[in-house]
């Protein structure tokens, strides 16, 4: 299992919200350049980049420092919020980013994830961002008629291979990932699962790995210290 620590960007920032809300939103660092270079020499070989703004608003607010992030890590970036145009996936390509992830566009633009699909085959992922068993959109400010296992099915049908599946009512307040969520959605379809939100600690990460995740995203666990990136990559990323 791949483990991906996670910089989300507001205003040039690396922050932290809770359940998705910007109302309760905690600022970690001001450089989230030398935060990505502070996790590579701790171990990290994969970074999971958000930028809120671009969630929330759409546009590229942090297009600027994800572009310094990758050009001076080196490091696997896969990047989300606010690509909802062909235009925005190949500028952030171009800039190096290893793999682009599609949210709201995935549920509100077949059409584009499908010819994304087609021309830039497995850097494409779609983040699936659940909110009471339903899929959410526009920086989870808004629900849709998605179910989970429903669109899992439908993005297997159009190709995807790899699918960030976040928790939203577990995000951001350590109180352990929804083991039997991922569990069932593991074995629902031929997809890479990575899983996000509520990563309270190693044994959690374990257990994770247990479940045959292909990787998993740790945020504020990390920022809080309740998890030290480098004992974790020790213990739960596969070489």
């Amino acid at each position: 299992m791949i483990l991906y620590p996670a910089i989300d960007l507001y205003q040039g920032q690396v922050v932290r919200l809770e359940k998705g809300r910007f109302d309760r939103m905690t600022v970690y660092d001001k450089d989230p350049l030398s935060r990505a270079r502070r996790m590579k020499e701790e171990g990290a070989t994969h970074l999971h980049l958000v930028d809120l703004e671009g969630a929330r608003f759409g546009g590229t607010a942090n297009c600027g420092v994800i572009g310094q992030i990758a050009a001076q890590t080196g490091l696997f970036l896969e990047v989300g919020g606010g690509i909802r145009s062909m235009e925005t996936i190949r500028r952030y390509l171009d800039l190096g980013i290893s793999r682009v992830i599609l949210g709201t566009a995935a549920v509100e633009n077949e059409a584009l994830l499908s010819e994304a699909i087609e021309r830039y085959g497995k850097a494409v992922a779609v983040g699936m961002d659940l909110l009471d068993g339903t899929v959410a959109v526009r920086g989870w400010e808004q629900g849709s008629e998605w179910t989970a296992e429903r669109f899992l099915r439908h993005l297997a049908s159009l190709g995807v291979q790899t699918v960030i599946c976040t928790d939203i009512s577990r995000d951001g307040i350590l109180s352990g990932s929804n083991h039997d969520l991922y569990k069932q959605l593991n074995q629902a379809l031929p997809v890479d699962l990575i899983a996000s939100g509520g990563v309270s600690g190693l044994e959690d990460l374990l257990a994770l790995k247990d479940l045959g995740m292909a990787g998993a995203i740790v945020g504020k666990a990390y920022y809080s210290g309740a998890v030290s990136l480098r004992n974790a990559l020790r213990e739960v990323q596969e070489c």
